[in-house]
Parts: C-alpha cells; sequence; structure tokens
C-alpha cells in the first residue's frame, strides 16, 4: 500500500462483509499490525501464510494496535496472545464495553433494551428465539496497554499519532502516520460503506452526534491515503469523509419527514426507511441487519432532537418522536 505497509485481507465467519483488512507495518526486525481479524482457524492460517510472504512469523510480531474492540478487529489478537505473547494495544474508551462484553451475556442486554424502548419488541423476541453463541470471557481478555491520544513510537523510528474517533464506538481510535501521509482508519472511515452507528454495549446518548465530531475531527488533518479496515485503500480521506457527512445529512432529512408524515417510534421509521445499496425495507432484512439498522435510526433521531429539529417523549417505556 506504502513502503513498509502491506494490507492483509482476512475472511469473516457470516454473510455481510467477507473480509477485515490487517495492516502489517514493517518495524525493524518484524511488523507491527493494525488490528488482527477475527479468531478462527483459516483467518490465522492465512495471516501467518501472509507474514511468512514478509520473511515474518507470529514471533516477529512487535505488538497489534487495535482500532476497536469488535470481534473482526480484536479476537485474533488475544489468540495469538496466547502463544506469543505479543503485547495488544487498545483505546482506553474500550475499557467499559471490553468489562460489559466479559460478563455472560454481557453485550446483549442493553441492545436488547434499547430496542425495547425503540419499540422493536417483536424483534427483540424474534432475536431471543434464535440460536445464541455462549460468551467466553475468555475469548475477550483485557489488552495490555490502554492507549490514549497522542504520539505512539515504533522501534523503526516512525511514528503513528493515536486520534480518539468514538462514534461507531465509544473506544475507537485511528492510526495517523503524518509522515507517510497514511491513515489507518478502522471502521471510522470506510470506502463504500457506513459504519454501524447506536448500537453497542455502552450506550452514548447521541452516538451519530459523536461520530460527526469525530470525522470533523479527521477532517482536520491532513489528507492521507484511507487505509480502511474493510474494502480497498483510496488516495482521500477527506473526500470521503465529506460523503459520508452528505450521507448522514441526507438521511436525518428522510428520518425527519418519516416522523412529519406519522411515524412515532424508532421502528415505525426504520419501517419507513430504505436499507443498503439495494433499497431494501427492513422486513426484507435479517435480525441482526435490522437490529443494527432500528439502532441506526435510533442514533439519527437521537441527533434531531438534539438539534431541536424533534421533540421526544416515552410513552409505556417506549420512545415517541414528534416535530418540534
Amino acid at each position: 500500500m506504502a513502503p513498509g505497509v502491506h494490507r492483509i485481507p482476512l475472511p469473516l465467519p457470516n454473510d455481510g462483509l467477507r473480509a477485515v483488512n490487517v495492516y502489517a507495518v514493517e518495524d525493524g526486525d518484524g511488523v507491527v499490525l493494525v488490528d488482527s481479524g477475527w479468531a478462527i482457524p483459516v483467518a490465522r492460517d492465512l495471516l501467518a501464510g501472509a507474514l511468512s510472504a514478509l520473511d515474518c512469523a507470529f514471533a516477529d510480531v512487535h505488538r497489534f494496535l487495535i482500532t476497536h474492540v469488535h470481534r473482526d478487529h480484536y479476537s485474533n489478537a488475544v489468540d495469538i496472545r496466547r502463544d506469543f505473547h505479543t503485547p495488544i494495544a487498545l483505546g482506553a474508551n474500550e475499557r467499559p464495553a471490553l468489562e460489559i462484553i466479559r460478563q455472560p451475556h454481557g453485550p446483549f442486554e442493553p441492545q436488547l433494551g434499547q430496542l425495547r424502548m425503540f419499540g422493536a419488541t417483536a424483534l427483540v423476541e424474534r432475536i431471543l428465539a434464535l440460536p445464541r453463541e455462549s460468551m467466553n470471557a475468555d475469548d475477550w481478555e483485557l489488552p495490555d496497554e490502554w492507549l490514549e491520544p497522542g504520539i505512539l513510537s515504533l522501534e523503526s523510528g516512525r511514528t503513528f499519532d493515536v486520534v480518539e474517533t468514538p462514534g461507531h464506538t465509544k473506544g475507537h481510535v485511528v492510526f495517523h502516520d503524518v509522515a507517510a501521509s497514511l491513515l489507518f482508519a478502522g471502521d471510522h472511515v470506510l470506502p463504500t460503506i457506513t459504519p454501524s452507528i447506536g448500537l453497542e454495549p455502552v450506550l452514548s446518548p447521541n452516538p451519530l452526534g459523536d461520530f460527526l465530531a469525530s470525522l470533523a475531527k479527521v477532517r482536520q488533518l491532513p489528507d492521507a491515503m484511507l487505509l480502511p479496515a474493510h474494502g480497498q485503500v483510496t488516495s482521500s480521506v477527506h473526500a470521503r469523509v465529506d460523503q459520508l457527512v452528505d450521507h448522514h445529512g441526507a438521511r436525518l432529512d428522510q428520518t425527519e419527514s418519516a416522523v412529519r408524515t406519522g411515524a412515532t417510534t424508532c421502528f415505525e421509521v426504520a419501517e419507513q426507511l430504505r436499507w443498503t445499496r439495494r433499497e431494501k425495507r427492513l422486513d426484507e432484512l435479517d435480525e441482526f441487519n435490522q437490529m443494527l439498522a432500528i439502532g441506526e435510526t435510533g442514533a439519527h433521531l437521537a441527533l434531531l432532537v438534539a438539534q431541536g429539529r424533534l421533540s421526544q417523549t416515552v410513552d409505556e417505556a417506549i420512545y415517541r418522536y414528534l416535530p418540534a
């Protein structure tokens, strides 16, 4: 992708996103890995093969720099650390989410409670009826280092500016290589899709507001090559940030319009909107993606309330929205 920087796409065990990008950054006699992939055998084997092509092995990985705590970014690092003691660094503001995830079925209850408040009780019942993977705290061990904003130096002398970018998760960080004009963007800026907003273990009162503020922060940095966690590398972070801001501006207008034409709950608004590039209805999505869609609709509604464009009340434990 750039001198000393290599993209390693690793497969994901579902039919949504096909791959997650791990970036190997040459660092003296080894490498630093930005993100790690999902802890499945095929991903670990492919990562080992990619490192071998760089004349490295897992023992030569100096550390993992993880953009956020989602499984497709974090869990492979935990698995590899058990064998090779490789240090893991994660944004400090991911600690509360990780502590919840480490509890039995911890990630689910806040999200399901939020869905009920959004008027999606029937969806909650369908989700509860699905087979659920048991959570093992050992899969979510704590990192060795909690990253704070500031300059992070590699052994080679390369430096990354660690930038907090809450929105997709509260503790998401990106790594800005100013000298090489590179941004390791994780899920914060993606080239063809928008990251999910508004559904995570630690709920934010205004997750879309957080995300847009983080986009503005990144937009103020010098432009750089975009190295995303999903999809192809592109030449300009700024260009994609502008597209994302425009997208959410249009989505805010659509969400407000749905309320003004009679939808009063988050679920009812989500039913009026269209989803994915194929313009699907909400009921055409599977349960997981319905949950994401409703969570994102809730994030747009929360920002509209914060902007004074809508008002919110609570009626029988369900959020209700009206034009301001």
